[in-house]
């Protein structure tokens, strides 16, 4: 019979000089996150009233506790200083009440302050603890971006930009009615009108910074206009596809 391998090789009988010491099977099922954690759960255990506490109970069970982990060799410096806390209330309640004095203070008022405060605390965390967390009950997921393949979109060139702006014209020449006078036209309004079409908007296409019916003047002043907010980066010009529809974008909101 096989009782264990050691590096691939079956061991048949077990080592007549193996020694397991006692406390090397010692099961530990209670452990708290200090001396406040384990006054809370022996007050809870032995259903004492945390606002009127007996201090006699809670100390020999606390001292109990103490003697435990000596043994276990697990004690800290901070358990020591509560159980000194608590000799020192257990004392000081031992002494007779001075008459003459109405409002003398309970010696466990400011344990038991602690108490429930560190009691808030812990309820609180584990209603945290209960919600959904990343990388413990939900794992968040991350596409390295060279692993895609981002399609690549045209450039507009002066040439597209051309003959988009003929068809416009040969489109305007079409409906412009014969009108003699004199018309005055100013660039930086026409830019205001462009910029009062993209609000609101993410962008809005070529054609639609003309107006088609206003006349070939208005349209070269709006065409202008375009021109020169692309050249001061207020707007951008860029095409989905090849041959496809030119579109006009705000570079910032209006």
């Amino acid at each position: 019979m096989i009782v264990a391998r050691v590096h691939g090789e079956a061991i048949q009988d077990l080592p007549q000089d193996l020694y397991i010491p006692p406390e090397a099977l010692e099961i530990v099922l209670e452990t708290f996150e200090g001396p406040l954690d384990l006054l809370l759960y022996l007050i809870r255990k032995h259903n004492l009233d945390i606002l009127d506490i007996s201090m006699a109970e809670l100390t020999r069970q606390y001292m109990a506790y103490i003697e435990a982990a000596k043994a276990r060799h697990e004690l800290a410096a901070e358990y020591l200083l509560m159980a000194a806390l608590l000799v020192e209330i257990k004392s000081r309640m031992l002494l007779p009440k001075h008459a003459e004095i109405e409002d003398e203070v309970d010696p466990r008022a400011e344990l038991v302050r602690r108490l429930l405060e560190y009691e808030k605390m812990k309820q609180a965390a584990l209603r945290l603890d209960g919600m959904e967390q990343a990388e413990r009950d939900f794992l968040i997921p991350c596409v390295d971006l060279d692993w895609i393949e981002m399609p690549e979109l045209p450039s507009v060139i002066s040439d597209d930009l051309k003959q988009a702006w003929m068809g416009l014209v040969a489109r305007a020449k079409l409906t412009d009615p014969h009108r003699v006078g004199r018309e005055e036209l100013s660039i930086r309004e026409h830019m205001t009108g462009i910029l009062k079409k993209l609000q609101g908007r993410d962008f809005i296409e070529f054609e639609e910074c003309f107006d088609l019916g206003s006349g070939l003047a208005v349209m070269i002043v709006t065409f202008l206009a375009l021109l020169e907010l692309v050249r001061e980066s207020l707007v951008s010009i860029s095409q989905a596809d090849f041959f496809g529809s030119i579109y006009v974008k705000a570079n910032h909101e209006y």
